[in-house]
């Protein structure tokens, strides 16, 4: 057994040349406790914000980064009853959310800001914290979930506003929780509208299942264009991951008593609102903070059953984590960005 633990860390100060590889001690599973042999691990935007010092410029350093792992369970602490050696898992994002409403702490416990994420060869997690992966994905597809994929599920497919057949939903972009979302938009029985200024990707959409889509470039009150292919109804869901830049043309898109998650501040966090449309036509408002180990284990069945297969854009070695944040800050991706670690 190798007692070599390669992690990344961020310290001495933010942006990406204060990554460091190093070697870790070993982590040894306490009570309740098990050890994971990490096998892959996904990028999501936060990741990019928070080693930037853009999403948290207080953070306390050095810190491990990343959210998103997949991997084997390779030992297990004392008590631990719901997992086994050699079961395929992940961690869920936010530790201590196991189902219903959010603790009011789980900001304090979300991996990879305020504690240490899983960018290292092992990790150490509580066994109740811990979700067995899809049997059909393999550990770079199944590390595409316990963010972007759960949080499409917790926009789309939980409460009283739930995604049901025939309805139509409006997703921004082509990340990861944006394809996420037009795939189980799919297999739930709506039809997808998706925006990008990018005509490829918005052709790679339609590929996936989007019944049309929209280059909000070319056409900047794409709220129009959503109307007139809705017949003048509207969207019945609207993935919001642009934030305050794009929030109006969301509730000029929506239907009336419709509902818009919103996810990501990808064109800003601040800026003028008319609360008007939001009153005058029932609009639901609905933050998403990614979601619980329920939702995770909800959406894990769902892949095997309806055998949705995640979009990894590329993949990089565990040792290129700059260049793959990198190519993230590109914008050049298409779905996920997937770290492979394929030694201890």
């Amino acid at each position: 057994m190798t007692t070599r633990n390669r992690q990344w860390r961020l310290e001495g100060g933010f942006g990406l040349d204060h990554l460091r590889l190093i070697d870790a001690p070993m982590p040894v599973p306490g009570p309740g406790q098990v050890r994971i042999r990490v096998e892959a691990l996904s990028l999501n935007y936060r990741d990019l914000l928070i080693t930037q010092g853009q999403y948290d410029p207080r953070m306390a350093l050095p810190r491990v980064p990343l959210s998103d792992a997949a991997g084997v369970v390779d030992a297990i602490g004392p008590d631990v009853t719901r997992l086994r050696v050699g079961d395929r898992v992940s961690p869920i994002f936010a530790p201590t959310w196991h189902g219903g409403e959010p603790p009011a702490d789980v900001l304090a416990h979300a991996l990879g800001h305020r504690a240490d994420g899983v960018a290292a060869a092992f990790i150490v997690m509580p066994a109740v914290d811990v979700v067995r992966t899809p049997a059909r994905l393999d550990a770079a597809a199944a590390a595409t979930l316990p963010c972007a994929g759960v949080t499409a599920w917790h926009a789309l497919m939980t409460g009283p506003g739930a995604v049901r057949p025939g309805d139509t939903v409006v997703v921004q972009g082509t990340g990861g929780v944006s394809l996420f979302a037009l795939q189980l938009a799919r297999l739930a029985g709506a039809r997808v509208i998706a925006t990008s200024g990018d005509d490829a990707k918005l052709e790679r959409a339609l590929a996936l299942g989007a019944a049309y889509g929209i280059n909000y470039r070319t056409t900047p009150q794409w709220s129009k264009a959503v109307r007139a292919f809705t017949d003048g109804r509207g969207a019945d869901h609207v993935v919001e991951v642009g934030g305050a830049g794009t929030l109006g043309e969301s509730l000029a898109a929506v239907r009336p008593c419709g509902r818009i998650s919103v996810i990501g501040v990808l064109s800003g966090r601040q800026g003028p609102l008319d609360v008007t449309a939001i009153l005058m036509r029932n609009v639901t408002l609905q933050g998403i903070f990614v979601g619980s180990r329920a939702d995770f284990e909800d959406l894990a069945r769902a892949i095997d059953v309806g055998g949705l297969a995640p979009v990894v854009d590329r993949t990089f070695d565990f040792a290129e984590l700059p260049a793959a944040l990198a190519h993230l800050a590109s914008g050049r991706h298409f779905g996920k960005i997937v770290l492979r670690k394929d030694d201890p």
